[in-house]
């Protein structure tokens, strides 16, 4: 029976990434410490590097569309500060 709830568990869950990168414009100063640490260590050929965020997240539910939705509602509200950051969702295979 255990085993059974299992396998319907793992059909009732999606799992999406989500990459939040700081907006082009906006000056990204951990990514330039970064940089110049990377530089200091003899990796001198760096044009730029550029810090983000990498969630996770697992979702109870059967239909993409409606967990999907559930995850860009997460980001908007939590996880993304939309007014200088950018996120994308993939679904995880």
């Amino acid at each position: 029976m255990e085993k059974l709830f299992q396998l319907n568990s793992k059909k009732n869950k999606l799992k999406f990434s989500v990459i939040v990168t700081l907006k082009k414009d906006v000056l990204d100063p951990q990514g330039k410490v970064v940089q110049n640490t990377l530089a200091n260590l003899g990796m001198d050929n760096l044009k730029s590097i550029r810090q983000g965020k990498y969630f996770e997240i697992d979702v109870e539910e059967q239909d993409q569309v409606k967990a999907e939705e559930k995850v860009n509602q997460m980001c908007e509200k939590l996880l993304v500060n939309l007014i200088i950051e950018d996120y994308k969702i993939d679904k995880v295979k």
